[in-house]
């Protein structure tokens, strides 16, 4: 079979499969174009983000940012990690999202920072769309008010928020609010 003859799709997985690579990251993606045009000329001109497009379709992993990367490397750290069914459920949330940060950071991941950062907007904006469902009782309501308030707290300053958590948990207002949640022990 000639050039002419291959679809420009059967050209790039043709390639792709001389290539041999696991994921096809940009540098990879660059590496398949420029191939294709060396050994192809006319007929192998292409685009990179529809070699990304043929690649995906047929099943090649394609990381194209840094965010995916970050989270095909680290998905099972972010797998079932938001739960604020209860106060309780919230708080371990956080402090797992924490522990994430500081990891993340001290490794200078910093795609796997941002993906924690996302995974946290995430919490908050989903707590605050609770808060406003006016078919959910009011108690509930209130609180996903306070678990949109901690995200937010944490998300603008995660290094106090444990701090201010401790304090928030004993004052009058919140014992008030909330009597059921956990006593904390002094």
């Amino acid at each position: 079979m000639t050039d002419d003859q291959k679809t420009k799709k059967a050209l790039i997985l043709d390639t792709a499969r001389e290539i041999k690579v696991e994921k096809w990251t940009p540098a990879e993606i660059d590496q398949l174009r420029r191939r294709l045009i060396a050994e192809h000329g006319e007929a192998g001109k292409t685009g990179s983000d529809y070699i990304a497009e043929v690649l995906k379709d047929a099943g090649h992993r394609v990381l194209l940012t840094l965010q995916e990367e970050a989270e095909e490397q680290y998905e099972e750290e972010f797998e079932d990690l938001l739960h604020f069914k209860t106060l309780e459920d919230a708080e371990v949330s956080i402090m797992r999202l924490d522990e994430l940060m500081l990891k993340f950071r001290a490794q200078g991941e910093h795609a796997a920072v941002q993906r924690v950062l996302n995974v946290a907007r995430l919490g908050k904006r989903r707590a605050e769309m609770i808060a406003r469902n006016h078919k959910v009782e009011p108690h509930k309501r209130e609180e996903k008010v306070e678990i949109a308030n901690w995200f937010r707290i944490w998300l603008e300053t995660p290094d106090a928020f444990f701090d201010w958590l401790d304090v928030r948990k004993k004052s009058p207002e919140f014992r008030a609010k909330f009597p059921e949640a956990e006593e904390i022990p002094e």
